[in-house]
């Protein structure tokens, strides 16, 4: 995080709603998983929860995602790469700009 300059937000505590979607993920993993299962092992458990992970991902539909899985929700949200990028500083090509 500090390479990459990124700083922290904590939410106020006891304030679940200023996080709501993490919320409703914690409820939906312990609602389906964890009150579910005994782990036997904590290997056993993170096989368990990432084969879970790894359904909710792409099998399990969200109402709010347009009834769409995350996985597919997240291949659709990929930016187009620009007609007419910029080539690097350090290449030594110069493109000229289209819009000048």
């Amino acid at each position: 995080m500090k390479q990459a300059d990124v700083k922290t937000l904590f939410i106020a505590e006891g304030s679940p709603w200023e996080n709501g979607y993490v919320e409703s993920f914690n409820s939906t993993l312990r609602d389906d998983l964890l009150n579910r299962e005994i782990f036997l092992s904590f290997e056993e458990a993170c096989w368990v929860i990432d084969r879970w992970g790894l359904d909710y991902n792409h099998h399990h539909i969200h109402s709010s995602l347009d009834y769409q899985t995350t996985a597919a929700y997240a291949a659709g949200c990929v930016l187009p790469v620009p007609a007419y990028s910029q080539p690097s500083a350090h290449s030594g090509v110069t493109t000229p700009n289209p819009l000048t």
